[in-house]
Protein backbone atom coordinates (compact mmCIF):
# COMPACT_ATOMS: atom_id res chain seq x y z
CA UNK A 1 0.00 0.00 0.00
CA UNK A 2 1.17 3.69 0.14
CA UNK A 3 1.46 3.80 3.81
CA UNK A 4 -2.02 5.56 3.98
CA UNK A 5 -1.72 8.57 2.17
CA UNK A 6 -5.38 9.70 0.18
CA UNK A 7 -4.98 9.50 -3.01
CA UNK A 8 -5.62 12.64 -5.10
CA UNK A 9 -7.77 13.17 -7.80
CA UNK A 10 -5.70 12.42 -10.55
CA UNK A 11 -5.20 8.85 -9.12
CA UNK A 12 -1.54 9.30 -9.43
CA UNK A 13 0.38 6.49 -7.77
CA UNK A 14 2.27 7.02 -4.40
CA UNK A 15 4.51 3.87 -3.91
CA UNK A 16 6.47 1.41 -4.94
CA UNK A 17 9.00 4.06 -6.56
CA UNK A 18 12.50 3.64 -6.39
CA UNK A 19 13.23 6.84 -5.00
CA UNK A 20 17.32 6.75 -4.15
CA UNK A 21 19.83 4.92 -5.95
CA UNK A 22 23.27 4.76 -5.11
CA UNK A 23 26.31 2.85 -6.67
CA UNK A 24 29.34 1.79 -4.43
CA UNK A 25 32.27 3.54 -5.36
CA UNK A 26 34.13 1.05 -3.73
CA UNK A 27 32.50 -1.92 -5.95
CA UNK A 28 30.69 -1.47 -8.81
CA UNK A 29 28.66 -4.27 -8.44
CA UNK A 30 27.24 -3.02 -5.12
CA UNK A 31 24.01 -1.03 -5.32
CA UNK A 32 21.67 0.27 -2.82
CA UNK A 33 18.14 1.62 -3.63
CA UNK A 34 15.18 3.14 -1.55
CA UNK A 35 11.64 3.43 -2.57
CA UNK A 36 9.06 5.61 -1.30
CA UNK A 37 7.33 2.87 0.82
CA UNK A 38 9.67 2.16 3.10
CA UNK A 39 12.07 -0.63 1.32
CA UNK A 40 15.58 -0.88 1.21
CA UNK A 41 17.29 -3.55 -1.18
CA UNK A 42 20.96 -4.11 -2.75
CA UNK A 43 22.32 -5.74 -5.19
CA UNK A 44 26.24 -7.18 -5.06
CA UNK A 45 26.49 -8.53 -8.41
CA UNK A 46 25.41 -5.90 -10.35
CA UNK A 47 21.34 -5.87 -10.38
CA UNK A 48 21.22 -9.47 -11.22
CA UNK A 49 19.78 -10.42 -8.23
CA UNK A 50 18.91 -8.41 -5.08
CA UNK A 51 18.17 -8.79 -1.49
CA UNK A 52 15.53 -6.61 0.76
CA UNK A 53 17.11 -5.82 3.93
CA UNK A 54 14.56 -3.41 5.68
CA UNK A 55 13.70 -5.91 8.10
CA UNK A 56 16.88 -5.92 9.56
CA UNK A 57 16.27 -2.15 10.04
CA UNK A 58 15.29 -1.49 13.84
CA UNK A 59 12.81 1.02 14.75
CA UNK A 60 11.74 2.82 11.91
CA UNK A 61 8.06 2.62 11.21
CA UNK A 62 6.72 0.59 8.10
CA UNK A 63 6.43 1.86 5.38
CA UNK A 64 8.40 4.97 5.88
CA UNK A 65 9.18 6.90 2.55
CA UNK A 66 13.14 6.00 2.26
CA UNK A 67 14.66 9.74 1.54
CA UNK A 68 18.31 8.90 0.78
CA UNK A 69 20.38 5.75 0.63
CA UNK A 70 24.38 6.68 0.09
CA UNK A 71 27.08 3.85 -0.30
CA UNK A 72 30.03 4.18 1.76
CA UNK A 73 33.49 5.77 -0.51
CA UNK A 74 35.30 3.99 2.01
CA UNK A 75 33.71 0.29 2.32
CA UNK A 76 31.87 -1.95 0.06
CA UNK A 77 30.00 -3.12 2.63
CA UNK A 78 28.78 -0.03 4.29
CA UNK A 79 25.92 2.50 3.40
CA UNK A 80 24.01 5.13 5.14
CA UNK A 81 20.43 5.84 5.19
CA UNK A 82 17.82 8.40 6.37
CA UNK A 83 13.92 7.95 6.29
CA UNK A 84 11.23 10.70 5.84
CA UNK A 85 7.91 9.87 7.82
CA UNK A 86 6.35 13.51 7.78
CA UNK A 87 4.08 13.04 5.10
CA UNK A 88 2.21 10.62 8.07
CA UNK A 89 2.80 12.79 10.74
CA UNK A 90 6.11 11.53 11.74
CA UNK A 91 8.74 14.28 12.41
CA UNK A 92 11.36 12.47 13.98
CA UNK A 93 15.04 11.91 12.47
CA UNK A 94 15.79 8.53 11.50
CA UNK A 95 19.29 8.31 10.53
CA UNK A 96 21.07 4.74 10.43
CA UNK A 97 24.48 3.10 9.10
CA UNK A 98 25.24 -0.72 8.19
CA UNK A 99 28.91 -2.34 7.27
CA UNK A 100 28.06 -5.50 6.63
CA UNK A 101 25.67 -4.78 3.08
CA UNK A 102 22.64 -4.62 5.11
CA UNK A 103 22.57 -7.34 7.55
CA UNK A 104 22.72 -5.41 10.15
CA UNK A 105 22.12 -1.97 11.31
CA UNK A 106 22.38 0.92 13.76
CA UNK A 107 20.39 3.51 14.37
CA UNK A 108 22.52 6.49 14.79
CA UNK A 109 21.44 8.64 17.72
CA UNK A 110 20.49 12.31 16.34
CA UNK A 111 20.38 14.31 20.01
CA UNK A 112 19.89 18.15 19.34
CA UNK A 113 19.51 17.85 15.59
CA UNK A 114 15.93 19.74 14.35
CA UNK A 115 13.95 18.45 11.69
CA UNK A 116 12.68 15.24 9.55
CA UNK A 117 15.99 13.89 7.29
CA UNK A 118 16.39 14.63 3.53
CA UNK A 119 19.70 13.54 3.30
CA UNK A 120 23.24 11.83 4.13
CA UNK A 121 26.81 12.29 2.57
CA UNK A 122 29.92 10.83 3.80
CA UNK A 123 33.19 12.93 3.09
CA UNK A 124 34.70 10.71 0.03
CA UNK A 125 38.54 11.85 1.88
CA UNK A 126 38.21 11.87 5.89
CA UNK A 127 35.85 8.46 6.84
CA UNK A 128 33.51 9.35 9.52
CA UNK A 129 32.91 13.02 8.46
CA UNK A 130 29.08 12.98 7.75
CA UNK A 131 26.56 15.68 6.28
CA UNK A 132 23.32 15.63 6.95
CA UNK A 133 20.57 17.64 5.75
CA UNK A 134 16.70 17.71 7.29
CA UNK A 135 14.06 19.89 7.44
CA UNK A 136 15.83 22.53 9.50
CA UNK A 137 19.43 22.37 8.52
CA UNK A 138 22.64 21.07 7.66
CA UNK A 139 24.13 19.36 10.24
CA UNK A 140 28.05 17.85 10.75
CA UNK A 141 29.46 14.59 12.49
CA UNK A 142 32.71 14.24 13.18
CA UNK A 143 32.83 11.10 14.69
CA UNK A 144 30.65 8.72 12.48
CA UNK A 145 26.95 9.97 13.75
CA UNK A 146 28.25 9.53 17.19
CA UNK A 147 26.75 13.11 17.73
CA UNK A 148 26.00 16.22 15.53
CA UNK A 149 26.37 19.95 15.34
CA UNK A 150 24.41 22.68 13.63
CA UNK A 151 26.65 24.07 10.84
CA UNK A 152 25.67 27.57 9.76
CA UNK A 153 28.23 29.45 7.86
CA UNK A 154 25.27 31.56 6.04
CA UNK A 155 23.21 28.77 5.39
CA UNK A 156 19.77 29.69 6.81
CA UNK A 157 19.25 27.98 10.20
CA UNK A 158 15.66 27.16 9.34
CA UNK A 159 16.07 26.16 5.97
CA UNK A 160 14.94 22.85 4.69
CA UNK A 161 18.27 20.80 3.10
CA UNK A 162 17.30 18.45 0.34
CA UNK A 163 20.19 17.71 -1.14
CA UNK A 164 24.61 17.43 -0.26
CA UNK A 165 27.25 16.92 -2.74
CA UNK A 166 30.97 17.26 -1.72
CA UNK A 167 32.65 18.47 -5.14
CA UNK A 168 35.23 15.97 -6.24
CA UNK A 169 38.09 18.17 -7.07
CA UNK A 170 37.27 21.60 -5.51
CA UNK A 171 36.84 20.03 -2.05
CA UNK A 172 33.72 22.42 -2.14
CA UNK A 173 30.68 21.30 0.16
CA UNK A 174 27.52 22.40 -2.04
CA UNK A 175 23.98 22.21 -0.31
CA UNK A 176 20.99 22.41 -2.02
CA UNK A 177 17.62 23.85 -0.28
CA UNK A 178 14.34 24.39 -0.47
CA UNK A 179 13.54 27.69 -1.90
CA UNK A 180 16.71 29.59 -0.84
CA UNK A 181 19.03 28.74 -3.23
CA UNK A 182 22.07 26.33 -3.30
CA UNK A 183 24.86 27.22 -0.93
CA UNK A 184 28.78 26.18 -0.89
CA UNK A 185 31.24 25.78 1.50
CA UNK A 186 34.56 26.14 0.10
CA UNK A 187 37.33 24.47 1.36
CA UNK A 188 36.45 21.15 3.41
CA UNK A 189 40.11 21.17 4.02
CA UNK A 190 40.30 22.61 7.69
CA UNK A 191 37.08 20.38 8.18
CA UNK A 192 38.95 16.94 7.56
CA UNK A 193 41.97 18.20 9.83
CA UNK A 194 39.71 18.18 12.39
CA UNK A 195 40.81 14.91 14.11
CA UNK A 196 39.94 14.07 17.75
CA UNK A 197 43.28 15.05 19.05
CA UNK A 198 43.06 18.18 17.52
CA UNK A 199 39.93 18.73 19.00
CA UNK A 200 41.32 18.31 22.41
CA UNK A 201 43.53 21.13 21.79
CA UNK A 202 43.20 24.29 23.08
CA UNK A 203 43.81 25.85 19.56
CA UNK A 204 44.84 24.88 16.30
CA UNK A 205 45.88 27.15 13.17
CA UNK A 206 44.09 24.07 10.41
CA UNK A 207 45.49 23.45 6.85
CA UNK A 208 44.07 25.19 3.70
CA UNK A 209 44.00 24.49 0.37
CA UNK A 210 45.82 27.02 -2.38
CA UNK A 211 44.17 30.15 -2.70
CA UNK A 212 43.37 31.01 -5.98
CA UNK A 213 44.36 34.71 -7.07
CA UNK A 214 41.83 35.17 -9.24
CA UNK A 215 41.76 36.99 -12.40
CA UNK A 216 38.82 39.46 -12.23
CA UNK A 217 36.17 39.76 -14.96
CA UNK A 218 35.69 42.93 -16.73
CA UNK A 219 31.57 42.91 -17.10
CA UNK A 220 29.88 46.15 -18.51
CA UNK A 221 26.22 45.12 -18.07
CA UNK A 222 23.96 45.86 -15.91
CA UNK A 223 20.44 44.10 -14.65
CA UNK A 224 16.77 44.42 -13.51
CA UNK A 225 16.15 44.02 -10.16
CA UNK A 226 13.98 41.41 -10.41
CA UNK A 227 17.13 39.37 -11.80
CA UNK A 228 18.35 36.45 -8.49
CA UNK A 229 22.02 35.84 -8.43
CA UNK A 230 24.25 34.29 -6.59
CA UNK A 231 26.82 36.06 -4.25
CA UNK A 232 30.67 36.08 -6.35
CA UNK A 233 32.56 34.21 -4.19
CA UNK A 234 35.18 36.34 -1.94
CA UNK A 235 38.74 37.36 -3.80
CA UNK A 236 40.17 35.93 -0.20
CA UNK A 237 42.82 33.21 0.80
CA UNK A 238 40.93 31.49 4.18
CA UNK A 239 42.99 31.44 7.21
CA UNK A 240 40.94 28.50 9.69
CA UNK A 241 41.70 27.87 13.39
CA UNK A 242 39.83 25.95 15.88
CA UNK A 243 38.98 27.18 19.34
CA UNK A 244 37.79 24.27 22.10
CA UNK A 245 36.79 27.58 24.05
CA UNK A 246 35.76 31.25 23.75
CA UNK A 247 38.87 33.78 24.30
CA UNK A 248 38.44 36.20 26.43
CA UNK A 249 41.76 37.96 27.32
CA UNK A 250 44.43 38.97 25.83
CA UNK A 251 45.28 39.48 21.88
CA UNK A 252 43.78 37.51 19.33
CA UNK A 253 44.78 37.94 15.83
CA UNK A 254 46.16 36.70 12.51
CA UNK A 255 49.71 38.12 11.11
CA UNK A 256 50.94 37.11 7.10
CA UNK A 257 54.83 37.12 6.96
CA UNK A 258 56.11 36.97 3.19
CA UNK A 259 58.65 34.64 2.00
CA UNK A 260 61.29 37.51 3.49
CA UNK A 261 60.33 37.43 7.18
CA UNK A 262 58.80 41.14 6.53
CA UNK A 263 55.13 41.43 7.84
CA UNK A 264 52.66 42.26 5.54
CA UNK A 265 49.53 41.98 7.03
CA UNK A 266 47.46 42.11 10.60
CA UNK A 267 43.86 40.65 10.58
CA UNK A 268 41.36 40.79 13.30
CA UNK A 269 40.54 37.12 14.62
CA UNK A 270 36.87 36.28 16.05
CA UNK A 271 36.71 35.05 18.94
CA UNK A 272 33.81 32.47 19.05
CA UNK A 273 34.30 28.87 20.13
CA UNK A 274 34.40 26.67 17.08
CA UNK A 275 35.54 27.33 13.94
CA UNK A 276 36.52 30.09 12.75
CA UNK A 277 37.89 31.96 9.61
CA UNK A 278 39.67 35.12 8.31
CA UNK A 279 39.99 36.45 5.11
CA UNK A 280 43.01 37.49 3.79
CA UNK A 281 42.56 40.00 0.66
CA UNK A 282 45.75 38.64 -0.79
CA UNK A 283 46.91 42.29 -1.21
CA UNK A 284 49.14 45.25 1.06
CA UNK A 285 47.04 47.82 2.40
CA UNK A 286 46.01 50.19 0.06
CA UNK A 287 49.15 52.94 -0.80
CA UNK A 288 49.24 55.95 1.57
CA UNK A 289 48.52 58.52 -0.65
CA UNK A 290 49.65 62.48 -0.48
CA UNK A 291 46.43 64.40 0.12
CA UNK A 292 45.45 67.24 -2.78
CA UNK A 293 42.32 68.37 -4.15
CA UNK A 294 42.36 65.85 -6.67
CA UNK A 295 41.46 61.37 -6.06
CA UNK A 296 43.24 59.40 -7.76
CA UNK A 297 42.53 55.64 -8.53
CA UNK A 298 45.02 54.23 -5.63
CA UNK A 299 42.01 52.79 -3.66
CA UNK A 300 43.80 48.96 -3.68
CA UNK A 301 46.68 47.83 -1.80
CA UNK A 302 48.86 45.88 -5.39
CA UNK A 303 47.89 41.83 -5.28
CA UNK A 304 50.98 40.10 -3.41
CA UNK A 305 53.33 37.54 -5.50
CA UNK A 306 52.17 34.06 -6.11
CA UNK A 307 53.86 31.77 -3.56
CA UNK A 308 53.55 30.23 0.20
CA UNK A 309 53.53 32.91 3.31
CA UNK A 310 53.74 32.49 6.90
CA UNK A 311 50.77 32.41 9.14
CA UNK A 312 50.76 33.14 12.99
CA UNK A 313 47.82 32.68 15.35
CA UNK A 314 48.25 35.27 18.08
CA UNK A 315 46.61 33.47 21.06
CA UNK A 316 47.48 35.65 24.04
CA UNK A 317 51.12 34.35 24.88
CA UNK A 318 50.57 31.68 22.57
CA UNK A 319 51.23 31.55 18.59
CA UNK A 320 50.76 28.94 16.76
CA UNK A 321 52.11 28.71 12.92
CA UNK A 322 50.96 27.53 9.62
CA UNK A 323 51.22 28.41 6.11
CA UNK A 324 48.89 29.39 3.16
CA UNK A 325 49.85 29.05 -0.37
CA UNK A 326 48.79 31.58 -3.49
CA UNK A 327 48.39 30.22 -6.60
CA UNK A 328 47.68 31.73 -10.20
CA UNK A 329 44.10 31.57 -11.45
CA UNK A 330 44.66 28.36 -14.09
CA UNK A 331 42.13 30.44 -16.51
CA UNK A 332 44.74 33.37 -16.84
CA UNK A 333 45.82 34.29 -20.30
CA UNK A 334 49.23 35.45 -18.97
CA UNK A 335 52.52 33.70 -18.35
CA UNK A 336 54.60 33.32 -15.05
CA UNK A 337 57.12 36.02 -16.15
CA UNK A 338 54.40 38.46 -17.59
CA UNK A 339 52.64 38.09 -13.93
CA UNK A 340 56.39 38.37 -12.16
CA UNK A 341 56.88 41.62 -14.17
CA UNK A 342 53.34 43.32 -13.49
CA UNK A 343 53.22 42.64 -9.48
CA UNK A 344 56.68 43.85 -9.39
CA UNK A 345 55.79 47.31 -11.50
CA UNK A 346 52.90 47.86 -9.10
CA UNK A 347 54.97 47.07 -6.19
CA UNK A 348 57.13 49.36 -6.87
CA UNK A 349 54.84 52.30 -8.17
CA UNK A 350 53.04 51.48 -5.10
CA UNK A 351 56.81 52.63 -2.91
CA UNK A 352 56.68 55.28 -5.03
CA UNK A 353 53.53 56.45 -4.04
CA UNK A 354 54.39 56.19 -0.44
CA UNK A 355 57.91 57.48 -0.60
CA UNK A 356 55.25 60.76 -2.37
CA UNK A 357 53.31 60.45 0.82
CA UNK A 358 55.86 60.98 2.80
CA UNK A 359 57.48 64.00 1.42
CA UNK A 360 54.28 65.82 1.32
CA UNK A 361 53.43 65.11 5.20
CA UNK A 362 56.56 65.69 6.03
CA UNK A 363 56.68 69.68 3.93
CA UNK A 364 52.90 70.37 5.49
CA UNK A 365 53.92 69.83 8.65
CA UNK A 366 57.27 71.62 8.60
CA UNK A 367 55.27 74.81 6.63
CA UNK A 368 52.58 74.84 9.37
CA UNK A 369 55.12 74.85 12.38
CA UNK A 370 57.45 77.47 10.28
CA UNK A 371 54.08 79.62 10.28
CA UNK A 372 53.38 78.76 13.80
CA UNK A 373 56.82 79.74 15.11
CA UNK A 374 56.58 82.84 13.33
CA UNK A 375 53.81 84.42 15.24
CA UNK A 376 55.31 84.77 18.18
CA UNK A 377 59.28 85.82 16.72
CA UNK A 378 60.81 89.04 16.19
CA UNK A 379 59.78 90.80 12.56
CA UNK A 380 63.58 89.41 11.01
CA UNK A 381 62.88 85.96 12.18
CA UNK A 382 59.21 85.76 11.42
CA UNK A 383 60.79 86.88 7.48
CA UNK A 384 62.84 84.18 7.81
CA UNK A 385 60.16 81.51 8.72
CA UNK A 386 57.28 82.84 6.35
CA UNK A 387 59.73 82.77 3.34
CA UNK A 388 60.61 79.26 4.37
CA UNK A 389 57.00 78.35 4.67
CA UNK A 390 56.49 79.80 1.29
CA UNK A 391 59.18 77.95 -0.30
CA UNK A 392 57.71 74.62 1.24
CA UNK A 393 54.04 75.58 0.14
CA UNK A 394 55.39 76.11 -3.22
CA UNK A 395 57.36 72.91 -3.56
CA UNK A 396 54.15 71.08 -1.90
CA UNK A 397 52.46 73.14 -5.13
CA UNK A 398 55.00 71.52 -7.70
CA UNK A 399 54.36 67.95 -6.60
CA UNK A 400 50.22 67.63 -6.30
CA UNK A 401 47.16 69.53 -7.93
CA UNK A 402 46.25 71.97 -6.02
CA UNK A 403 43.34 73.99 -7.97
CA UNK A 404 39.60 73.43 -7.75
CA UNK A 405 38.07 70.89 -9.65
CA UNK A 406 40.29 68.01 -9.11
CA UNK A 407 40.95 65.64 -11.96
CA UNK A 408 37.99 67.56 -14.09
CA UNK A 409 40.58 70.69 -14.11
CA UNK A 410 43.48 68.76 -16.16
CA UNK A 411 45.92 69.55 -13.60
CA UNK A 412 48.02 66.28 -13.08
CA UNK A 413 50.95 66.68 -11.55
CA UNK A 414 53.74 64.24 -9.85
CA UNK A 415 51.37 62.78 -7.33
CA UNK A 416 48.35 62.60 -9.95
CA UNK A 417 50.85 60.82 -12.61
CA UNK A 418 52.21 58.44 -10.41
CA UNK A 419 48.64 57.17 -8.91
CA UNK A 420 47.01 56.81 -12.37
CA UNK A 421 49.84 54.85 -13.25
CA UNK A 422 49.97 52.84 -10.50
CA UNK A 423 45.94 52.10 -10.71
CA UNK A 424 46.32 51.03 -14.51
CA UNK A 425 49.11 48.96 -13.51
CA UNK A 426 47.58 47.15 -10.59
CA UNK A 427 44.28 46.62 -12.34
CA UNK A 428 45.21 44.31 -15.10
CA UNK A 429 47.04 41.00 -14.41
CA UNK A 430 49.04 40.95 -17.19
CA UNK A 431 52.58 42.46 -18.46
CA UNK A 432 52.92 46.12 -18.56
CA UNK A 433 53.13 48.11 -21.63
CA UNK A 434 55.94 49.51 -23.17
CA UNK A 435 55.04 53.32 -22.79
CA UNK A 436 54.09 52.14 -19.12
CA UNK A 437 57.22 51.07 -18.41
CA UNK A 438 58.43 54.10 -20.20
CA UNK A 439 56.55 56.43 -18.20
CA UNK A 440 57.49 54.91 -14.64
CA UNK A 441 60.97 55.27 -15.58
CA UNK A 442 60.64 58.98 -16.26
CA UNK A 443 58.23 59.30 -13.10
CA UNK A 444 60.74 57.89 -10.84
CA UNK A 445 63.53 60.16 -11.97
CA UNK A 446 60.66 63.41 -11.41
CA UNK A 447 60.36 61.50 -7.73
CA UNK A 448 64.46 61.44 -7.56
CA UNK A 449 64.77 65.25 -8.10
CA UNK A 450 61.92 65.99 -5.75
CA UNK A 451 63.68 64.02 -2.84
CA UNK A 452 67.12 65.84 -3.57
CA UNK A 453 64.85 69.05 -3.25
CA UNK A 454 63.40 67.90 -0.25
CA UNK A 455 66.79 66.94 1.19
CA UNK A 456 68.02 70.94 0.74
CA UNK A 457 65.09 71.96 2.40
CA UNK A 458 65.52 70.15 5.14
CA UNK A 459 69.08 70.50 5.23
CA UNK A 460 71.77 72.95 6.05
CA UNK A 461 68.69 75.69 5.37
CA UNK A 462 66.50 73.93 8.00
CA UNK A 463 69.66 73.72 10.53
CA UNK A 464 70.16 77.25 10.24
CA UNK A 465 66.61 78.04 10.88
CA UNK A 466 66.99 76.39 13.60
CA UNK A 467 69.89 77.76 15.76
CA UNK A 468 68.19 81.01 15.21
CA UNK A 469 65.06 79.81 16.97
CA UNK A 470 66.74 78.12 19.57
CA UNK A 471 68.77 81.13 20.44
CA UNK A 472 65.20 83.06 20.79
CA UNK A 473 64.31 80.20 23.20
CA UNK A 474 61.96 78.68 20.39
CA UNK A 475 61.47 75.16 19.54
CA UNK A 476 63.51 74.07 17.15
CA UNK A 477 61.27 72.85 13.47
CA UNK A 478 61.66 68.72 13.22
CA UNK A 479 61.35 66.77 10.29
CA UNK A 480 59.84 63.46 11.10
CA UNK A 481 61.28 60.25 10.35
CA UNK A 482 60.11 57.80 7.87
CA UNK A 483 59.66 55.32 10.93
CA UNK A 484 57.92 57.50 12.63
CA UNK A 485 55.50 59.01 9.61
CA UNK A 486 54.42 54.91 9.13
CA UNK A 487 53.76 53.99 12.57
CA UNK A 488 51.35 56.98 12.49
CA UNK A 489 49.87 55.47 9.58
CA UNK A 490 48.90 52.30 11.42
Amino acid sequence: SSGGLTIDNSTAENNATIYTISESPRDGDVIWVGTDDGYVQVTENGGATWRNVTAAIPGVPEGTWVSRVTASPHDRAAAWVTFDGHRTGDMATYVYRTTDLGRTWERLPTDGVEGYAWVIVEDPERPGLLYLGTEFGLWISLDGGASWARFEGGIPKRVAVHDIVVHPDEADLIVATHGRGIYILDDLTPLRALTPEVLEEKAALLPSRPARMVTPAQVQEWVGDDEFVGDTPEEAAAITFWQKRRHLFGDLKVEVYGPDGERIATLPAPKRKGLNRVSWPMRLKPPKVPPASSLIPAFLGPRVPEGTYTVKLIKGKDVLEGTVTLVADPRSPHSAEDRKLQQETALALYRDLERLAYTIDTVIQLRDAARERAEGAPKRLARRLEAYADELEAFRASLVATGEGGMLSGEEKLREKLGELYGAVSGYDGRPTGSQLERKARLERELEAAAARFAGLTGERLADLNRRLERRGLAPLEVQTREAWEAAQE
